[in-house]
C-alpha cells in the first residue's frame, strides 16, 4: 500500500472510530491528562501502529486496545511524546469536533471516572454494546472476570448515585 493510500485508509478508519476513541479518552481524563492530550496521543499511536496492523482481531477491537492502552499508560505514569510522528497533513480537517455531551451523559461519565481503571474500561465497553466475549478479547480478561467486574462496577455506580 502506497503512502497516499495508507493515509486515506487511516483517515477513513479515524472517521469511523473517532467517537469510540473519544469515549474511551473521556473516561480517563484527569488534570494531568486532559481530554485533548489523551485523544491526540491515542490518534498518534493509532497512526504509528496502523501500518503494522495484522488483522488478527477486528479493526474495532484493535482501535479499542490501542486507545485503552494509551489512556491507561497516561494514567499510570508520565509518558514521553514522540519527537516527531509523520501524521497525515490534513488529518485535523478530517476529524469532526466531538458534539457537546448532554448534561446527563456528563454526570454519568463523571461517575464512571470515579471507578478504577479496569472497571471504567469494562463499563465503557459494555455501554458501547460489546458482548462479554468482545470485552474479554479487548481487555484480556476471562469471561467470568468480565462478568464479575461489570457486576461490581454496577453496584458501585448505584451506590454513588444513591449517595
Amino acid at each position: 500500500m502506497g503512502k497516499h493510500e495508507l493515509e486515506e485508509a487511516f483517515i477513513a478508519m479515524i472517521r469511523r472510530y473517532e467517537r469510540t476513541v473519544y469515549k474511551v479518552c473521556v473516561c480517563y481524563t484527569s488534570p494531568e491528562w486532559p481530554l485533548a492530550d489523551l485523544y491526540q496521543e491515542s490518534v498518534c499511536r493509532l497512526w504509528a501502529g496502523f501500518p503494522k496492523f495484522r488483522q488478527e482481531c477486528s479493526l474495532s477491537t484493535w482501535v479499542y486496545r490501542v486507545t485503552l492502552n494509551t489512556c491507561l499508560t497516561g494514567v499510570r505514569r508520565s509518558i514521553r511524546r514522540p519527537q516527531s510522528v509523520p501524521l497525515v497533513s490534513n488529518l485535523a480537517e478530517a476529524l469532526a469536533e466531538p458534539e457537546q455531551m448532554e448534561e446527563e451523559l456528563r454526570e454519568m461519565y463523571a461517575l464512571i471516572r470515579r471507578l478504577g481503571p479496569l472497571e471504567r474500561t469494562v463499563v465503557l465497553l459494555y455501554l458501547e454494546e460489546n458482548s462479554y466475549q468482545q470485552i474479554a478479547d479487548i481487555t484480556g480478561l476471562t469471561l467470568c472476570n468480565v462478568a464479575t467486574k461489570l457486576k461490581r462496577a454496577k453496584i458501585k455506580l448505584r451506590q454513588m448515585v444513591n449517595a
